[in-house]
């Protein structure tokens, strides 16, 4: 399965703890994340993360990409709802294409930790 992740800045610490707990799930999967994002995971979990540009340099735009072509079955994006993002307009065309494409988005930690659970027990497959 081919799982994004994606963090805003006052998100990181949580995907990071996120991808902590669940390293054991992720691991047999092709991941790939935002510059940042996928730095600051790979260096505490040791995960293989394909990286892309960061969000705001076009990262998101990338994810955006692979989702239109079908290349991705799950988008975890911790987003920071109380911050106004200078990429909003990227932010939401990524939101509107899992949407348009029915890709499952976790947008927060607790439905991030639901998927995740779910793929744990196999109850989740692409």
């Amino acid at each position: 399965m081919k799982i994004a992740l994606i963090a805003h800045d006052k998100k990181k610490n949580d995907m990071i703890a996120l991808a902590i707990k669940y390293k054991e799930t992720l691991a047999p999967h092709d991941l790939c994340a935002t510059g940042t994002t996928g730095t600051l995971v790979m260096g505490e979990t040791g995960l293989k993360i394909t990286r892309m540009k960061s969000g705001p340099l076009g990262g998101d735009q990338q994810i955006g990409s692979m989702i239109a072509e079908g290349k991705l079955d799950l988008v975890i994006f911790l987003r920071d709802p109380l911050t106004a993002q200078p990429h909003e307009p990227d932010v939401s065309a990524l939101l509107r294409l899992c949407d348009v494409q029915n890709i499952p988005l976790a947008t927060n930690v607790k439905s991030a930790e639901i998927m995740l659970d779910a793929l744990q027990d196999g109850t989740f497959q692409a």
